[in-house]
C-alpha cells in the first residue's frame, strides 16, 4: 500500500470518525480509541480496494 495515500485516507477517516462515534454512542456502545483502531484498518483497506477500483476504470 502506498504510504502517502494511506495518510491522506487516514486523514479523511479521522475527519468523519467523530460523526461514526457518536453514532455508535447513540446506539449504546461505547468506544475507545484502542476500540476504533481496527475498524480504522479495515476502512483503510476498503478506501485503497476503492482506489483500486477507480484507476482501473
Amino acid at each position: 500500500m502506498n504510504q502517502e495515500l494511506n495518510m491522506k485516507f487516514m486523514q479523511i477517516a479521522m475527519k468523519h470518525l467523530p460523526e461514526g462515534k457518536e453514532f455508535l454512542e447513540k446506539k449504546g456502545m461505547e468506544l475507545s480509541m484502542e476500540d476504533i483502531q481496527p475498524m480504522l484498518n479495515l476502512l483503510l483497506k476498503v478506501m485503497n480496494d476503492a482506489y483500486e477500483l477507480g484507476k482501473q476504470d
